[in-house]
């Protein structure tokens, strides 16, 4: 199985709801990082799992809809708490759905929230 990561650093902020976080109840910044692993089996015909100027394009789209953004504000986050793990699975999906190289079998986002914590989510991808 071959994997292949790319990863991107970026800024946004959000405040937690539903509980009493303390500090996260408020406004607040967190410097997130983003790796994306995308995994299959096979290659193409130029011995790539898939193009990685094709994933940088999606990667540095998606990382600037967040960039310097309110998480609570953005449509995805409508009636959810702003949680590093609801982000990591609206990342995952929407970079999968925008990927469209054949050779993927399996795409995740492991999305750092400090240097202590992160989130994962994958997507399994069905051949045919």
């Amino acid at each position: 199985m071959y994997t292949l990561g790319v990863r991107r650093e970026f800024i946004a902020r959000h405040f937690l709801i539903g509980g009493d976080w303390g500090p996260e109840n408020f406004p607040n910044s967190h410097h997130y990082i983003l790796e994306l692993q995308i995994k299959g089996s096979e290659l193409d015909q130029h011995g790539y799992l898939v193009d990685i100027v094709d994933v940088e394009k999606h990667l540095d789209d998606v990382v600037g809809y967040y960039k310097e953004q309110m998480l609570n504000e953005k449509p995805e986050f409508a009636g959810l708490n702003p949680s590093i793990e609801h982000f990591s699975r609206i990342l995952a999906e929407t970079l999968n759905e925008r990927i469209q190289a054949k050779n993927i079998s399996k795409l995740k986002v492991v999305l750092w929230e400090h240097e202590n914590a992160w989130a994962a989510f994958s997507v399994d991808r069905l051949k045919g």
